[in-house]
């Protein structure tokens, strides 16, 4: 299936590793010209050499701290000017600490909207321009099925990602009939660097195997595993694609059914790590 995504400018947030990396790979084998941001440089040179050596368009990996509203939009606005134009944005963001709501202060619920939700705002509002311009674009926001559900001592991350599903269904009303699409894809447990990290000090802890580990993570799942960045990243293309231009205003569960049979994972505890996108 050609999704149309050829000489497409993409700017993915977060994109040097996790499911941020699995999208840009996805969008530059569909031949997009891919614009990674992210703060390390080390994982950004990394992830733009992956990328180059399966590109046949253009690679750009800027370090920026999405974090800090004016640096995203000098990233966005350096971007449309290198590449010509800005097609899809992908935003992301980090996660916050993870507790019942009691054990936080209004000052840690302040510092995870801080976290969570201005980031994608500001880079979806700074692209918009451009996609507004050419009557075409793509907003994808990358979420976790704290979303759409309560989990076990998510509170900062479901208050915080709350906010911006309306956000992107506000968005899809005022824009209308503009060419431009947004959707929220919202992940659950994936098998990135943080889940197998969680699955390492889960199988020392218990004298066994990592996939036995994974395993146990994904007992509320109904498929019975835990996803691969892949088969998100394929979900993130589709709707960053020609073919999508219908689906919009939509919140995209890629969490194995676990949001049907409302599971809790078993294993998680508050002293365990943060492994939700």
């Amino acid at each position: 299936m050609d999704l149309g995504l050829a000489h497409r400018v993409a700017l993915v947030a977060g994109g040097s590793s996790g499911l941020g990396l699995a999208i840009a790979t996805e969008l530059a084998r569909e031949g997009a010209d891919v614009v990674i941001g992210a703060r390390d440089p080390a994982r950004l040179a990394a992830a733009e050499a992956a990328l180059g050596a399966i590109s046949n368009g253009r690679v750009v990996a800027s370090r920026v701290d999405l974090e800090d509203e004016q640096a995203v939009r000098r990233w966005v606005d350096d971007a449309a000017a290198r590449m010509g134009r800005i097609d899809i944005a992908v935003t992301n963001s980090g996660t916050p600490p993870i507790g019942p709501p009691t054990a936080f202060t209004p000052g840690d619920y302040r510092r995870a909207v801080d976290k969570v939700l201005y980031p994608p705002m500001a880079l979806a509002l700074a692209a918009l321009p451009y996609m507004k311009a050419a009557r075409w674009g793509r907003i994808l926001i990358i979420t976790s099925e704290t979303v759409h559900r309560p989990i076990a001592n998510y509170t900062l991350s479901g208050v915080a990602r709350s906010g911006l599903l309306r956000f992107a269904q506000a968005l899809v009303a005022e824009l209308g009939a503009s060419g431009i699409t947004v959707n929220v894809l919202a992940s659950g447990y994936m098998r990135t660097r943080p889940v197998e990290q969680l699955a390492a000090e889960m199988a020392a802890r218990a004298g066994s195997d990592l996939e036995t580990q994974f395993r146990a993570i994904a007992d509320h799942i109904p498929v019975g595993r835990v996803g691969d960045p892949r088969e998100f990243a394929s979900v993130a293309a589709f709707l960053a694609s020609e073919r999508a231009a219908f689906v919009t205003g939509t919140l995209q569960l890629i969490d194995g059914g676990a949001s049907v049979t409302g599971g809790q994972p078993a294993h998680l505890t508050t002293a365990s790590r943060d492994v939700l996108v």
